[in-house]
């Protein structure tokens, strides 16, 4: 079975390929393979966020002023 990775597993591991470029030890060719990680790591992100996004409520209020909750549609 696999395991889903989890948003914050995601991020954090950008956050170390940040750290790791920042640094300046990285050779051309490790940092080229750190930058396209880190790239695959900020899309999953963005998907995830964007999917999440789909799925809130929007909090509205009606024509009396009272607050109900729509479906967020695509």
């Amino acid at each position: 079975m696999t395991k889903k990775r989890t948003f914050e597993a995601a991020l954090k591991e950008l956050e170390e390929i940040v750290k790791q470029m920042e640094s300046g030890d990285l050779c051309l060719e490790d940092a080229v393979k750190k930058y396209e990680s880190g790239m695959k790591q900020s899309k999953y992100c963005l998907d995830l966020l964007d999917k999440t996004e789909k799925k809130i409520s929007l909090l509205t209020k009606d024509n009396d002023g009272n607050v109900k909750e729509v479906p967020f549609k695509d």
